[in-house]
């Protein structure tokens, strides 16, 4: 197998080590990328390709990270991943861990750790990989990665979201949720809605959102409900689909074009939270990117009553 061969065939699991270290399908994909430039120019043939691998496109995500910490405490409003549709990484014995590590609450509780706590969590007890393995990746010795795992743990354990167990229930609960969205059933959707629900949305200043946040069923329900149905009016779609591997749905607009996305987390019967994702430098890997702006002023004349 030649080295192209390798890598390719490796490629799904680096791009999941770096998407879940950086919350970033971008700089994942451009960390992916810069891994294959230092493997193509090595000149010796590791002993283990993937761990070599692993160990590379670690190294260049913590450095990513380590900058990226920096231009998100600047960061105008909520920051929330960028929302991945599918995850290319697929392993029957380890697809509990995988999906729990993709949920946007476990991405956001990620942000909570030091970089190498991250990479140590994420190589661990994602991915499963041995702590010789992980040593090498970090620059440290496996006692003290057992540290970091340790503390990293507890972090992640004394946060960690639940959701809806049964998958089938889940996602026939988001489509009525959907459904009473485009209808603006507010009755509807508040028998959806978690008493305490939040809705939540991540503009990064460049696109309308939630500056604080929409707490409450019934603040909620109204709220959606406003607006989604004028929003619909004017040429807007709302498709279903699956994100970060829950329930959720991308807007676009009459040309296609993608406004957002929605993200729900389902526990106990009832939505407990909903991110929508608005930055369009978010967006971009989604296909062309709507004028969020520009909508919200047609979806505000299209309300105004005319003589």
């Amino acid at each position: 197998m030649t080295r192209d061969q390798e890598f390719e065939e490796l490629r799904p699991l680096l791009f999941a080590i770096a998407y879940r270290l950086l919350g970033s399908v971008t700089d994942a994909e451009d960390a992916v990328q810069e891994t294959w430039l230092r493997y193509d120019a090595s000149p010796t043939q590791p002993t283990s390709t993937k761990a070599f691998l692993s160990a590379v496109v670690t190294r260049v995500s913590i450095d990513v990270l380590r900058s990226a910490r920096v231009r998100r405490e600047t960061y105008v409003g909520q920051w929330f991943p960028e929302p991945l549709l599918n995850d290319p990484y697929e392993d029957p014995a380890r697809s509990a861990e995988l999906a729990d590590s993709l949920s946007m609450a476990a991405l956001l509780l990620l942000e909570r750790l030091s970089p190498l706590e991250r990479a140590v969590f994420v190589l661990r007890d994602v991915f499963g990989f041995g702590f010789p393995e992980i040593a090498s990746a970090v620059g440290r010795s496996e006692a003290a990665c057992r540290q970091l795992a340790v503390r990293a743990r507890h972090h992640m354990e004394s946060g960690r979201p639940r959701f809806e167990t049964d998958r089938r229930e889940r996602d026939e609960l988001a489509a009525r949720f959907f459904e009473a969205l485009q209808e603006g059933d507010i009755e509807g959707l508040q028998e959806l809605l978690a008493a305490d629900v939040q809705m939540i949305g991540d503009g990064g200043g460049k696109a309308p959102a939630f500056a604080r946040g929409v707490i409450g069923a019934e603040n909620v329900a109204r709220v959606l409900a406003s607006n989604l149905p004028w929003m619909v009016r004017i040429g807007v779609a709302l498709e279903p689909h699956e994100m970060n591997g829950q329930p959720g749905a991308i807007l676009r607009d009459r040309d296609n074009k993608v406004i957002n996305t929605l993200t729900l987390d389902v526990l106990d019967g009832r939505i407990q939270t909903i991110r929508a994702v608005l930055n369009p430098d978010k967006l971009g890997h989604l296909g062309p990117v709507a004028d969020a702006w520009a909508i919200s002023r047609e979806v505000n004349r299209a309300r105004r009553p005319t003589d």
